[in-house]
């Protein structure tokens, strides 16, 4: 399931001063790029680049009190979402230092005085090094599989010393995992539903392939992707699509404008499976978006598979969100915040969307 095996931990501890207290020992971590980094003690100001990495923070954390600074998409994404209403200070939190490709204004950043820089290791030694060599711890983060998100959660649980929610974290996943791959186990090939996602519509037609963390739950949650011939994401024209002929669409959570009415509205579309059928589905924003990995992914896959194989599975998947929200957050969300996340207003015409309404 994962692209290859479980690393050992990456996470070590230890101990410089027999008899201080937990919050005084130094934290010593290796990121997703082999790179050491050792703290005095749990970070207290942290400053997240990555967009996922903020909401990440917050769930293993239980709120927003580290966050010294975040990406301004990170701070867009909790306020469009539950974690704005949940924390409603997070619209405070400094998010103007960062440009372009990630890049962050330096002397930004040290006036926000972290004593952890969150950063991509993904991009380059351009977004990095002037950081370092600022002076500023950095950690530097992969991204796009299920195996480096329970790495991000192990990390993140390590430098707050949260230790025990990262652990109950991943320990989800691994339930709920491994209930999804029971319970649909039996599957044929043949009854498994073509399905194509979005990352984006309205500005072109970008598609996941192999490989892409949302190719991995639709094989996960009963499905089959056309796009899985190629690796990555794929830039298609409208031909492409009418050929696969899917039989559901999966629309992404960043484009603030998309809705399931621009597809169905698309003349170019009026043929295609998933548009004749009423099965074209937003993707579900929570404390993050449900769409790319975070710690709200085990939601991400019972919602799927609830759309991609409604008679194999019967998950109370509204009880699910209300009970993770509450020890993830510490925060019960109520019956229209619940309708919020999963989107009813956008889903709610769509076919067997009724599954997941209040009543």
């Amino acid at each position: 399931m994962f692209d290859r095996p479980l690393a050992t931990p990456l996470i070590l501890l230890s101990a410089l001063a027999i008899g201080s207290s937990a919050n005084a020992q130094p934290i010593s971590v290796t990121d997703q790029y082999d790179r050491s980094i050792t703290l005095d003690g749990p970070a207290e100001r942290i400053v997240t680049i990555p967009i996922p990495a903020a909401a990440m923070v917050i769930a293993i954390d239980g709120g927003t009190d580290r966050l010294a600074g975040m990406h301004p998409s990170s701070r867009s994404a909790l306020m469009e979402g539950i974690l704005g209403e949940f924390f409603p200070a997070a619209q405070e939190i400094p998010a103007e230092f960062v440009g372009d490709g990630f890049a962050p204004n330096v002397e930004e950043v040290l006036q926000l005085d972290p004593d952890l820089v969150i950063q991509w290791g993904t991009r380059g030694d351009d977004i990095v090094l002037p950081l370092t060599d600022a002076g500023l711890d950095v950690l530097t983060l992969a991204y796009g599989t299920e195996e480096l998100t329970r790495e991000w959660i192990d990390i993140i649980g390590s430098v707050t010393r949260n230790e025990d929610k990262s652990a109950r974290l991943i320990d989800w996943r691994d339930e709920v995992l491994q209930t999804v791959q029971d319970d649909l186990s039996g599957v044929s090939d043949g009854d498994r539903p073509r399905v194509v996602y979005f990352l984006r519509f309205l500005s072109s037609l970008r598609v996941a392939g192999e490989g892409t963390y949302n190719d991995f739950y639709i094989d996960l949650a009963g499905g089959q992707n056309p796009a899985d011939g190629a690796s990555g994401w794929l830039n298609v024209d409208p031909e492409q699509i009418i050929a696969w002929d899917p039989e559901v669409i999966l629309l992404n959570g960043f484009e603030s404008d998309l809705s399931p009415q621009d597809v169905y509205d698309n003349p170019l579309f009026s043929g295609v499976s998933a548009v004749r059928d009423g099965r074209v589905y937003q993707v579900p924003l929570g404390g993050y978006r449900w769409d790319p990995p975070s710690q709200e992914s085990p939601l991400m896959w019972m919602w799927l598979a609830e759309i991609l194989q409604p008679d194999q599975v019967d998950y109370p998947l509204r009880d699910a969100i209300a009970d993770a929200y509450g020890w993830i957050y510490g925060q019960t969300p109520s019956t229209a915040q619940i309708d919020a996340v999963l989107r009813l207003e956008a889903n709610g015409e769509a076919a067997g969307y009724d599954v997941f309404s209040a009543n």
